[in-house]
């Protein structure tokens, strides 16, 4: 009777030479079924596939979102530098000469900066007309968080270095940023370290691409009758004035730039240039803060260069970044407002604002050396003075 096949085999000499027999593919259709089957020594593993887990998966993803962030600032800083380069060709070897040169960084000493803005009246009579519509020293602080912002009356009647006394918008038309330059620093006694140039006609342009600006009017305003909207000369003559309403809102350019132009209030007769120089102020501060938003960065590779097209100045992109930088720091709560001012005069049939000894405590507030005061009681609608936040200087009458 014939023995029964064992269901196993057995070596002879025990273990076999080489490597232990590891996982093997399933035996090829007519092989066997691997019971039977000749064996063929080990073969090569079957690898498994690994699975990435979430630590992994977040950290690549937060990889590529730096690598896309690193791209987007360099696009946008390339493309800021530029225009912060033809910004910079636009002033006079003149005009910088004129500068009081700065004292270490932006980022850590005290700069003051004349902002001039240009005429923007679409009068044909005054397109010829270079007087500096609005005049304003910007003065940092970093090393209290504070930015200060004084605005010049240009009526107001001050020597003009050379040319004797004058109001001093006239400085420009005479000599351009280098004699107003010289002029500010002569009356005021602060070294003006650089200066912005501002086009008005232009930055109407500019706040149209940075998606508008808000703007919070403290009062109701029916403006005189200029600029009418209307082509048809019946309608204009209808037309009751500009309207602006209390409260915050949104404005394009073309809103903006009407809303820094206005001279007279009908529904307050108390106001006046001061009150629109407060209005430019206004105007300017929104502008540089649409311009330092999150909003504004994103379409920077795009747009950073022309943002800088109504603009001549001789700061550096570096020093531009230094300001925004301090800019941010300078909560609302430390932005002070300031004004200098005096007694309305006529001299010569024409105008003027008379300065007061109180200017030059204005100035020592500027700088920090004495608290902020608002004008005092029965200074008129010119008196000088300072205030801390969004508060008005009022009428000091």
């Amino acid at each position: 009777m014939a023995r029964p096949e064992k269901p196993y085999r057995v070596y002879r000499g025990g273990r076999v030479r080489g490597g232990v027999p590891l996982r093997t593919k399933a035996p090829r259709t007519g092989e066997g079924d691997g019971d039977g089957g000749r064996y063929r020594g080990p073969s090569k593993p079957v690898r498994e596939r690994k699975r990435w887990g979430w630590g992994r998966r977040v950290g690549v993803a937060l990889a590529v979102l730096f690598l896309l962030v690193v791209v987007w600032v360099v696009a946008s800083y390339l493309s800021f530098r530029g225009g912060v380069a033809k910004a910079n060709h636009r002033v006079s070897a003149r005009t910088k000469a004129a500068l009081t040169p700065q004292d270490g960084l932006l980022l850590s000493h005290a700069t003051d900066i004349l902002l001039l803005g240009t005429d923007h009246s679409s009068s044909s009579s005054r397109a010829s007309d270079r007087h500096s519509d609005s005049i304003m020293l910007v003065r940092t602080d970093p090393s209290h968080h504070r930015i200060v912002y004084l605005s010049i009356p240009r009526d107001l009647r001050v020597p003009i270095p050379g040319h004797g006394d004058s109001k001093i918008n006239a400085a420009f038309q005479i000599g351009g940023p280098a004699l107003a330059i010289r002029t500010v620093r002569h009356f005021t006694g602060l070294p003006v370290n650089h200066v912005v140039t501002v086009d008005f006609g232009s930055f109407k342009q500019l706040i149209d691409d940075v998606g508008g600006i808000e703007i919070d009017v403290p009062e109701n305003i029916l403006s005189n009758r200029f600029d009418c909207p209307y082509a048809s000369q019946a309608r204009c003559s209808r037309w009751q004035g500009w309207r602006f309403h209390k409260g915050k809102q949104h404005m394009n350019g073309q809103r903006a730039l009407i809303y820094s132009r206005i001279r007279e209030n009908r529904l307050n007769p108390s106001e006046s240039d001061v009150t629109r120089a407060e209005r430019q102020q206004r105007v300017v501060q929104a502008t540089i803060h649409k311009l330092s938003s999150f909003s504004t960065f994103l379409g920077a590779p795009f747009n950073a260069g022309k943002y800088l097209r109504p603009i001549a100045t001789d700061l550096s992109s570096w020093q531009l970044v230094q300001l925004g930088w301090v800019y941010k720091r300078a909560a609302a709560s430390h932005a002070y407002h300031c004004r200098l001012g005096g007694s309305a005069s006529s001299i010569g049939g024409e105008s003027v604002i008379v300065p007061t000894q109180e200017n030059f405590a204005v100035v020592h507030m500027v700088k920090g050396d004495s608290a902020p005061q608002p004008p005092p009681p029965g200074a008129g609608p010119y008196g000088p003075g300072c205030v801390i936040g969004d508060r008005t200087l009022g009428k000091g009458g």
